[in-house]
């Protein structure tokens, strides 16, 4: 499957993504003018982020409510008391976050992030996007985030971490490249990962042309 890019990604101009990564994380960075998701990458209340890499924590449920979901109470408390264990199991197995360009080999059910996607749609209340922005929280470089307004954007509604993966490796990892260029452009630290520019990229131009749920179009 083929993914289309934002329309402001479509021409070999670089202003209207940068344009819209400012407006999104304000100038200066996470000013008074950035959007509330701006926030997900760097919250934190511990200061200990890289300390907590391999477990959720409720630093995480807080973080995603910043991108306009919230957990529900029973699948909060199996995520960070009754079913830890075995989530941050999985989260550990995934290994250090690192590049999704750097994954060869098209992804399925038995690599560990994709099985923990599985088991966090298993609980009450989780689905696609909010299992999605839970995994990327930890892995921000590794796992994209899926929502209504990014996936018709992308046209990946219906498979969406292969095809941004082999977006992001065509014709020597010319789109990952570009990403990290934009970001530089915007002067974004580097926390803000590849994966991450292009999402707010594409739900920045989904959201102007009032795409996907009312719901993924705040954030």
């Amino acid at each position: 499957m083929t993914l289309r890019l934002p329309t402001t990604l479509a021409t070999d101009s670089d202003a209207a993504a940068n344009a819209a990564l400012t407006k999104y994380y304000g100038r200066p960075y996470l000013g008074d003018d950035a959007y509330v998701g701006a926030h997900f990458d760097s919250w934190s209340s511990t200061g200990n982020r890289a300390g907590e890499a391999d477990r959720f924590t409720a630093d995480d449920l807080v973080a995603v409510t910043f991108l306009s979901v919230q957990v529900p109470p029973k699948a909060a408390r199996t995520i960070l008391d009754t079913q830890s264990e075995a989530l941050n199991a999985l989260l550990t197995a995934i290994g250090p976050d690192r590049d999704l360009v750097g994954e060869p080999e098209p992804l399925a059910p038995g690599w560990p992030a994709w099985d923990l996607e599985t088991a966090l749609w298993a609980l009450p209340g989780i689905a696609q996007t909010k299992a999605t922005k839970l995994i990327a929280r930890k892995r921000p470089r590794l796992y994209p985030i899926w929502d209504s307004v990014v996936s018709q954007v992308l046209g990946t509604e219906r498979a969406h971490l292969n095809p941004v993966r082999e977006a992001l490796r065509a014709d020597d990892a010319a789109l990952h490249h570009r990403l990290l260029s934009i970001r530089e452009e915007a002067g974004l630290p580097e926390e803000i990962s590849a994966l991450r520019v292009f999402d707010v990229i594409a739900w920045m131009d989904g959201k102007n042309r009032g795409l996907g749920e009312p719901s993924d179009q705040e954030r």
